[in-house]
């Protein structure tokens, strides 16, 4: 065994004695991961849910529990990344919220940010956060069986755990497949342009707002 590592607790330390813990969390802010790596990682979790998963819907399920933690520990790291003093303050209202999600979060997991962002007309307490190309879903080939698969599940997972964890409680956070051609119609070969075109479904629970119309009354 190498000199360098502690003997006898079953723990390996360091010869400086640091561990991950003691980084400065803005040290690896810009690093970026293989997408290969990712890949790799991700199919097997995938794997091992299905493995437990009784049907689609259970294994997406599992996904977006998957998810949900990374969700809650992103909120706080992202915060205290910001490099505005005013940015790193928890959002208190919605709106403020989903634009975090849309821009921030989403730069940070993909490297862009998310492609639209609406309200429902159906539903006041519901919103639609849109992305046309999935990261999720590019490296994924799914048999017959799975073919209603939205491995997005996994993203709206991490999307709940930023909202619960920024204390806007949800009904959930789903993913569902939209599949249909973008407005500027289909490419040089009659395609449908984003034919992996997501949607992420965000429904706030009642008292979220009900608190969001108290504040907007106050002017908060």
């Amino acid at each position: 065994m190498s000199g360098n590592a502690s003997q006898g607790s079953g723990l390996r330390y360091p010869s400086n004695k640091k561990t991950i813990y003691d980084r400065n969390l803005n040290r690896s802010k810009n690093a970026e991961l293989s997408r290969a790596a990712f890949a790799y990682l991700f199919i097997e979790m995938i794997n091992h849910a299905q493995k437990h998963a009784k049907d689609v819907g259970d294994l997406e399920k599992r996904l977006n529990n998957q998810g949900y933690p990374i969700g809650i520990r992103l909120l706080d790291l992202l915060l205290t990344r910001s490099a505005n003093p005013l940015a790193s303050i928890r959002p208190t209202r919605i709106l403020p919220l989903l634009q975090f999600i849309a821009q921030t979060l989403y730069r940070h997991l993909f490297g862009r940010p998310a492609d639209a962002l609406e309200r429902s007309n159906e539903d006041q307490a519901q919103y639609l956060l849109f992305d046309n190309e999935p990261m999720v879903n590019t490296y994924i080939s799914l048999p017959r069986e799975l073919s209603s698969l939205n491995c997005a599940a996994f993203v709206a997972g991490i999307i709940e755990g930023v909202c619960d964890g920024a204390g806007f409680a949800t009904e959930g956070v789903t993913a569902h497949s939209v599949g249909v051609q973008d407005e500027g119609g289909k490419d040089a070969k009659g395609q449908a342009m984003w034919p992996g075109k997501t949607v992420f479904l965000i429904k706030f629970k009642k008292e979220v707002l009900e608190r969001e119309e108290i504040l907007g009354r106050g002017g908060g």
